[in-house]
């Protein structure tokens, strides 16, 4: 059988899909008589739109439409008309929809006249390798595209056997894709690496699938949906991704001249704190979140591996959370190894300062702490599990060892009010040499997520969100299966208070690049030099016990606590005047209160920056 795996845009164009990577090792392996291809049309679609637009179009203007754009559906869009066979189909639609929004459209715009030609091309040369079947992935913004061409394909080859799978076919998203679109012929809900196979064996025998979990298929004009198995895939079945074909089609593109690419591994799947507290708004790990994850020794193997076969030593891991083991089994073989890797992970935002220094010592450069709040109570009512002083505290050591720190500050929640963020946005001033989040937001409601399955949590209307109107002609009962994202009334936060969280997120992310706040020893005193924009540029001096508070304040104390610290140390300091102190020092905002917390803010290094947007080339 010759099986043909496809990944569409908008996948990120500096990284081979995880995705087909495991499909192309699992075919391999457990049906060694096949031959695999694969068509990266992410790539091609960057390389296309060079071409075509003669420079005009480049990977810059593909990632501000396939990922910039992700929360109003300009990607989708951008190839609709394929699908529609309407040229202008959606484009008064978006027009309004951008218009009342303020989204800037005129690239997704510009991209649109050239989609059809691309499908076309892309669907020559699938046909080209003779394939019996072709298996899609869809994730995201991905649909469309993939749409688009497997009817594209099914028009000229009727035989050919087309298979969606991936993390937009989950649940009853799957479902619908299948029903609403009669030239899929069958679609994956859930992992994969149990069901692909046993459907391949099906066509082999030209058997009816009705045993495999979750596979959604066509009898007669009836679309079935089996049943889904609440089996999940240990581990030692996950492959090891195979990304030949990727690196020849990357090494061949003129796409190479604009991007740094990167490998891309899996260690664990699902998430350890999702499964006792799921983030209310959280809805990533769909079907699946039982969590399961290599041994160390075996991650470490799988990316020696790639990395001395592939020659990139950026490596990008896409678990939702680390397995807290890897700070005993994994980050130590990686410093141990040598080897100069830049690794970037997704952490939980309560990791210690010495797991923070062993991931900055293993060549961990990137991380996601999921931070999300600096204000307790928000925290709370997310269930994160964590405080606004401890993430204060992530944010500081993700300076001290070098990390680039990726974070949003979402808001909306049910039972939020102004008094929650106002003692926040007061402090974040001072906060300004620290790394910002991309910015404040609101959140959506998510599939799967507890405020989507729980109306009881406060969001009991929702409707499919506004985007999807112009980017699918289908009814709104299916759309509600089919779509991610929804509309709900807002919660929360709103008015004036809202747009001080924005204007004052805004202004850090303005002010950040130039200030610094730094520690010094200088014999027995501390010295804090002060470079923050918007505050005066001095340096101060601590000796004696204010010196060891500030020290003990690193990670953030009351001032009980701080007391008693101090009278350990053999400092004698009345309390009154220790309150006094603190209350000086967070004058001079060198210090961040959460509550009856404090935790100081002055880092003792200041790493290279880089201005926003240093990533792939325009």
């Amino acid at each position: 059988m010759r099986v043909h795996l496809v990944t569409m845009p908008w996948h990120p164009i500096d990284l081979p899909s995880l995705q087909l990577g495991l499909l192309h090792r699992l075919v391999r392996q457990v049906r060694p008589a096949d031959e695999v291809t694969e068509l990266h049309g992410s790539l091609r679609w960057a390389e296309f739109l060079l071409e075509r637009s003669g420079g005009r179009l480049r990977p810059g203007d593909y990632v501000a439409v396939g990922s910039d754009s992700i929360f109003h559906g300009l990607g989708d869009w951008v190839f609709s008309g394929v699908l529609y066979d309407d040229p202008d189909w959606g484009t008064a639609r978006l027009r309004d929809y951008a218009a009342a929004r303020d989204v800037f459209v005129d690239t997704a715009f510009d991209m649109r006249p050239y989609a059809a030609e691309f499908i076309a091309e892309c669907a020559t040369e699938v046909l080209a390798a003779e394939p019996d079947v072709v298996g899609f992935t869809s994730t995201f913004m991905q649909n469309v595209a993939s749409l688009a061409l497997a009817r594209e394909l099914k028009r000229r080859s009727p035989r050919l056997t087309v298979v969606f799978g991936g993390s937009n076919c989950d649940g009853p998203m799957g479902h619908a894709l299948h029903r609403n679109h009669r030239f899929v012929d069958h679609v994956v809900r859930g992992e994969g690496e149990y069901a692909f196979p046993a459907l391949l064996r099906h066509l082999d025998e030209g058997t009816r699938p009705t045993d495999v979990p979750g596979l959604c298929w066509w009898d007669g004009h009836m679309s079935r949906a089996n049943t889904e198995s609440r089996r999940t895939v240990v581990p030692a079945d996950i492959p090891s991704p195979d990304y030949d074909q990727w690196q020849s089609v990357l090494e061949a593109s003129p796409v190479l001249d604009y991007v740094h690419p990167k490998l891309v591994v899996e260690g664990a799947r699902g998430c350890w704190w999702g499964e006792k507290h799921h983030c209310t708004f959280c809805g990533l790990n769909g079907t699946a979140m039982a969590f399961r994850a290599k041994p160390g020794e075996r991650l470490w193997e799988e990316i020696d591996r790639l990395v001395r076969r592939h020659r990139l030593l950026d490596v990008v891991t896409v678990d939702n959370i680390i397995d807290m083991a890897y700070f005993r089994d994994f980050l130590p073989r990686v410093v141990d190894s040598g080897w100069d890797l830049r690794l970037h992970y997704e952490v939980k935002s309560n990791l210690t300062a010495a797991q923070l220094e062993l991931l900055g010592r293993s060549g961990t450069v990137h991380i996601q702490p999921g931070i999300e709040s600096l204000g307790s109570r928000v925290l709370d009512l997310m269930d994160k599990g964590v405080t606004g002083a401890r993430n204060v505290r992530t944010i500081r050591e993700c300076e001290n060892h070098a990390l680039t720190c990726s974070w949003n500050l979402l808001y909306g929640f049910p039972g939020e009010t102004a008094d929650d963020y106002d003692p926040v946005v007061a402090q974040l001033p001072a906060l300004v040499h620290l790394q910002p989040p991309s910015g404040a937001h609101r959140i959506q409601l998510e599939r799967f997520s507890p405020h989507f399955t729980n109306p009881g949590l406060g969001f009991g209307k929702r409707r499919p969100a506004e985007m999807y109107q112009h980017v699918y002609d289908l009814p709104e009962d299916e759309l509600a299966d089919l779509v991610y994202l929804f509309d709900t009334e807002d919660a929360g936060l709103a008015g004036p208070a809202e747009q001080r969280l924005k204007d004052a997120v805004a202004d850090w992310r303005a002010r950040h690049l130039p200030s610094r706040l730094l520690f010094e020893r200088d014999g027995e005193a501390l010295l804090v030099h002060d470079h923050r924009s918007g505050w005066p540029h001095r340096t101060h001096r601590f000796t004696g016990w204010p010196a060891a508070a500030l020290s003990h304040l690193e990670d953030g104390r009351t001032e009980p606590a701080l007391h008693r610290l101090l009278t350990e140390d053999g400092h004698e300091v009345p309390a009154d005047e220790l309150s006094d102190w603190v209350q000086h020092a967070f004058g001079l905002g060198l210090l961040f209160r959460d509550g009856p917390t404090y935790v100081s803010l002055p880092t003792w290094d200041a790493p290279v920056r880089m201005p926003d947007g240093a990533g792939v080339a325009g």
